[in-house]
């Protein structure tokens, strides 16, 4: 591995960790003594990197700083082609129209060999004929705020009801998105189907957990079982 390579993949690890992190954790996760890798985290602050820290204390990247144009390997570039694709296809109008702004982002810092693997990705994803959701940006905010929410929901048999909501994620599945979320009325978790839901208050309260911790209860609980 060349030391520019290197150097991204450092920039790179950093960047999945929000605390500090050793120098020893880091020179294992790169295959490096810690000299090199003291000599690295040097290189890249005098570079313009915002790292901070020091040896024996752990390093961390600043929230912000953005990575140069980065080499995508042929397979990496047909992921993000794939992945973006089929948002535009298959999310609402707001996450589809996002899609397209950030491939277009993408292929507008790649080198031009790169971009045109981009653009020519020969995979594909069909349309849909999956109805609009038009409520499905506002469930997106909620989750991202940690906002407690109040559907009217109707359930298989018709019957509606009013449920107060603790939303910390939307799973998507080819034809239903459901609605993950801490349901007052049951105390449990539950899932809403997004096609399901009524009508819904925002109510610009937070709830009061971190939906961080709620996300990973439910995790636990759907680990062990089928969803």
């Amino acid at each position: 591995m060349s030391r520019a390579a290197r150097l991204l993949d450092l920039l790179q690890l950093l960047r999945q960790h929000r605390r500090p992190v050793s120098g020893a954790v880091l020179a294992a996760e790169l295959g490096i003594s810690l000299r090199s890798l003291y000599r690295d985290i040097a290189t890249l602050q005098g570079q313009g990197a915002e790292i901070s820290g020091e040896a024996g204390i752990g390093y961390v990247l600043r929230p912000g700083f953005l990575l140069p144009p980065l080499m995508f390997q042929e397979e990496e570039i047909e992921a993000l082609a794939l992945g973006l694709r089929w948002v535009a296809q298959q999310g609402d109008e707001v996450l589809a129209d996002a899609s397209r702004v950030a491939l277009a982002k993408i292929a507008g810092v790649l080198p031009a060999s790169a971009r045109s693997a981009l653009e020519e990705s020969s995979l594909l994803v069909p349309p849909t004929d999956q109805s609009v959701n038009d409520l499905l940006p506002v469930l997106r905010r909620a989750i991202r705020a940690g906002h407690r929410l109040v559907l009217r929901y109707r359930d298989e048999k018709g019957k509606e009801t009013e449920r107060g909501v603790w939303p910390f994620g939307l799973v998507y599945f080819d034809q239903v998105r459901l609605l993950a979320a801490w349901c007052e009325l049951r105390e449990d978790f539950r899932h809403f189907r997004a096609d399901r839901i009524t009508g819904l208050t925002e109510t610009g309260q937070r709830y009061p957990h971190r939906r961080q911790m709620l996300q990973k209860q439910w995790q636990e609980i759907e680990c062990k079982g089928p969803l």
